[in-house]
This record gives structure tokens, sequence and C-alpha cells, in this order.
């Protein structure tokens, strides 16, 4: 049954990795969730160092902490301090793990009505698939894939 003002997402996630895509991704959310009312949830998964070695594993781990607050302080500047002041209710998320896990796992405990994602920027992804062509193909919300 319709009920007046729930017709629109509460929550919407939107996956980030410091790419411009990615940014362009959570700029055309932070709007969706300004003009809908939603919460807009921005994900961060910071890639695991696996590979190399120890020393090379604990350094891509450090970088991805980094990122991660980096990415936090873009945000807040851009969000807080921008022309929307107060008027977009967000929340910032990351964990270490694969990207396509990290969204679907987020997205799922939030009960997420709606994911937007940045378009790939790697060449491989062409044929092994990126995380937004694998999120489209789950098939579990609606998916707004941003060049």
């Amino acid at each position: 049954m319709f009920e007046l003002g729930t017709d629109g997402p509460s929550v919407i996630v939107a996956g980030l990795d410091g790419s411009p895509s990615s940014m362009r991704a959570a700029a055309y959310a932070a709007g969706l969730a300004r003009r809908q009312g939603s919460l807009l949830s921005l994900v961060y998964i910071q890639p695991i160092g696996t590979m190399g070695g120890a020393d090379v594993g604990v350094a891509i781990n450090q970088a991805g902490r980094e990122v991660a607050e980096d990415l936090e302080r873009q945000i807040r500047e851009g969000i807080d301090e921008g022309s929307h002041r107060g008027s977009i209710r967000w929340e910032f998320h990351t964990a270490p793990g694969d990207a396509y896990a990290g969204i679907v796992e987020h997205a799922d405990r939030l009960k997420a009505d709606a994911v937007v994602i940045g378009v790939s920027e790697k060449a491989g992804h062409r044929l092994l698939g990126s995380v937004a062509v694998r999120l489209v193909k789950a098939g579990r919300w609606p998916v707004t894939v941003v060049p």
C-alpha cells in the first residue's frame, strides 16, 4: 500500500575509490539523496595487500587507510562546507576487502534502496567485469552507473 511521503529511496549507497568517475558518482548520489531526503551512505573498500610479501601487504594496507582518510576529508569539505550544508544526511564507511563484496555487504546491511557507482576506468575490466557490471548483474537493487 502506498504511503504519502515514502515513495522515494530511504538509503542510497555510493561506492568510492577516489577515481574521478567515483567522485562524480558520489556527487550524483548526493544530489539524489538531497532531493529525496534519503540517507547517503558512502562506501570505500580498501584494497587488501596480499601479494608481494608481508612488507608490500603492509604498505598497501597503510595506503588504503590513508586514501580512506583523504576521501572522508574531501567529502566532509564538499558537503559540510558547500551550499547544501546540513541538507544532506550522510555517513562514510570504510573497510578492507574486495570492492564488490564490500559494497554488497554494506548495501544489504543497510537495506539500501539504490546503489550508485562510477564506471570503471581500468581497461582490463572490459574482459573480466567491473564492480559496476557485477552489481548490475546481481539484480538486488537499482544500480546507477555514472560515467
